[in-house]
């Protein structure tokens, strides 16, 4: 669902709110002149306050006949990083209330409403949970910062609300519906268009499913002048279960979020417009549903891909790069940018390299990696770029077809690698790079901006890069 809360501008905080926030910096000075007629640095020494970020110190003031509340909230060095993390301490420290007005802590305040709106951020069939507050009213705050880190932060909930999703609701044709809500233009191919124009690789992965497959293209086109075409591509696996090559139980619960790639490209197309980037962007989600039945894709199948290329299904629950393929291929060969970032859950392989803070980068160009590595670093989706070891590619050599889906032996392992080396065979020439989300995009905590399930990754850092550097 959206964010539920809202968020406003207002000039000054009123006189006597029922509740305000106001910020202390780490050194516990003010990080914002306000008269708050309280013993401020005496509260502070009384409650053993450090001025950290996310450090909340709540003071029960009297209003009217009634009682009111002060939040004294630490902001540290005021870094993006620690007025995230003050925003959405703040947040989670109000659930419930009506509204909550917020002394900023100046300076741009883009990331620390960004975080305060994240927080907010819950994902409910039925009426389980506090809500969260419906209100948060910033007072002295850049109303071009708020608004900005409203489109981002709705954005990221729309991504979060698309993996989140059961499966029992989601399909392909579902996530196709979703992506023409987002009011650019749309196209769909259904599965009688894929078989004719020879999309081998989204038709195998979704063959034992009774849902069929899709390819979306999302289209975004500055009003103005612009001088550069990027291709998005999403990995829009529905449900995993392995196909016949079937996962553990354990390993199945979590699959729903499998298409939290192809979440990601529906939601950055969706918010383009309402930040103006200054770039074109074609967005792809090839989206299958990965099932075991009597029609699904066998071990030891070849498939021929779009544009020609035949691989060998040695693994079916390796199906995520096979449909990326696919899509990669035709943004190659048809769409012709300048460059092309693919985003998947792909491999388990890469969270045990990076674990759940941090993600994935693989890239031909330097420049390319470079910008999104900062772009991630700039929005908290944090990035790291990972080396194509070109050694690794000969595990993917096949005796029978020009590549296979997986290592056929544990010669070489570094399955994140091999993988990326995959995908770069259909990227064709033009600067690439893979983002493997495999480990970010879902969380096991309901913490700081995040709550259990999908993180909505890659949405941040994909929106800094496209509409800032």
């Amino acid at each position: 669902m959206p964010i539920e809360t809202t968020a406003s501008v207002v000039a000054e905080a009123p006189g006597e709110p029922e509740l305000l926030a106001v910020p202390y910096a780490s050194d516990l000075s003010p990080a914002h002149p306000v008269e708050l007629h309280l013993p401020v640095p005496d509260l502070l020494e009384h409650y053993e306050a450090k001025g950290e970020a996310g450090e909340v110190v709540e003071v029960p003031v009297a209003r009217g006949d009634g009682v009111g509340r002060v939040l004294l909230y630490g902001v540290g060095d005021r870094s993006p990083r620690a007025l995230r993390r003050a925003g959405a301490a703040l947040t989670r420290k109000v659930k419930g209330k009506d509204t909550l007005t917020v002394v900023t802590p100046g300076g741009d305040v883009t990331a620390f409403v960004e975080a305060a709106l994240l927080a907010a951020y819950s994902y409910r069939i039925g009426k389980a949970g506090k809500p969260a507050v419906r209100t948060l009213a910033f007072a002295g705050a850049d109303e071009a910062q708020v608004r900005r880190a409203q489109v981002v932060a709705q954005a990221v909930a729309l991504a979060r609300d698309l993996a989140n999703t059961p499966s029992s609701v989601k399909n392909p044709a579902w996530l196709a519906e979703r992506a023409a809500d987002t009011g650019v233009p749309v196209k769909v191919w259904d599965e009688e268009r894929l078989q004719a124009e020879g999309f081998g690789g989204i038709l195998a992965v979704g063959r034992g499913s009774a849902s069929p497959p899709r390819l979306i293209q999302l289209s975004y086109t500055p009003d103005g002048p612009y001088d550069r075409h990027v291709v998005l591509v999403g990995k829009g696996i529905t449900f995993d279960s392995g196909g016949l090559s079937l996962k553990p139980t354990d390993n199945m619960k979590t699959q729903k979020t499998d298409m939290a790639g192809g979440a990601a490209v529906i939601a950055v197309l969706g918010a383009l417009t309402r930040l103006g980037a200054p770039v074109r962007v074609t967005g792809l989600v090839a989206a299958a549903e990965n099932m075991p039945s009597g029609t699904a894709q066998r071990p030891s199948d070849v498939i021929k891909h779009y544009g020609g290329r035949t691989v060998e299904v040695l693994n079916t629950d390796a199906e995520g790069r096979l449909v990326l393929a696919d899509a990669l291929a035709y943004a190659d060969v048809v769409l012709d940018p300048d460059a092309v970032v693919d985003v998947a859950t792909l491999t388990g392989a890469i969270t045990v390299a990076l674990g759940r803070n941090v993600g994935a980068v693989y890239s031909s160009d330097d420049a390319l990696a470079r910008q999104l590595v900062d772009a991630g670093q700039t929005t908290d989706d944090r990035l790291w770029r990972m080396p194509l070891v070109e050694d690794y590619a000969a595990a993917l050599k096949s005796p029978i077809a020009d590549l296979s889906n997986v290592e056929s032996g544990s010669k070489f392992g570094a399955g994140s690698i091999t993988a990326a080396l995959f995908l770069r065979e259909f990227a064709g020439e033009r600067p690439w790079a893979h983002l493997d989300i495999a480990g970010v995009g879902r969380s096991t905590v309901d913490e700081g901006t995040l709550s259990k399930g999908a993180t909505g990754f890659g949405v941040r850092a994909l929106l800094e890069w496209l509409t800032r550097i």
